[in-house]
């Protein structure tokens, strides 16, 4: 989802770069990706420290703190959430639920969420269009896969905008 986050932002004319960061976990563990966003060149290679936004695709990852930890006080979190969660905020912190699993498995007739999230992203920051986001998505998948994607996407960005 990082690099189809920063392939977006790319088709719509800013400067972006993403990575993982991860270590001897194995599949199906917690990874942390990180993307930065620019309207010029971005000289920085290091983690992102301070993000004005997360996303969350579980919520429970938010166990232990440690995301809320980082954010800046004005950031926004965008989760995937269907259910009720308990989570300390920071003041002045914003969270954006989307059921995204639920609009996947409608979608896309399982439960990969990264196109959904994707465009609620989109929608909730203004960072990317959604012209952007189906550009990315065409050129990375195609057939069926990318339509499904793609209408997933538009149907994350309809929900969050209208949320």
């Amino acid at each position: 989802m990082a690099e189809l986050l920063a392939e977006a932002a790319y088709y719509g004319g800013k400067v972006a770069q993403a990575f993982p960061s991860f270590g001897v976990e194995r599949r199906g563990a917690p990874v942390t990706a990180f993307v930065r966003i620019d309207d010029k060149e971005i000289r920085i290679r290091s983690q992102v420290y301070s993000p004005d936004y997360a996303i969350v695709q579980d919520t429970s990852l938010l166990e232990g703190g440690k995301i809320m930890a980082d954010l800046k006080k004005t950031a926004t979190i965008l989760m995937n959430s269907c259910k009720e969660y308990i989570c300390t905020v920071p003041h002045g912190v914003k969270i954006r639920d989307i059921d995204a699993t639920g609009i996947a498995r409608e979608v896309i007739g399982r439960p990969i969420i990264n196109t959904v999230l994707l465009g609620a992203f989109a929608a909730m920051s203004g960072l990317i269009e959604l012209e952007a986001v189906e550009k990315a998505i065409r050129h990375r998948f195609s057939g069926d896969i990318a339509e499904k994607n793609v209408a997933a996407a538009k149907r994350g960005f309809e929900v969050m905008s209208n949320n």
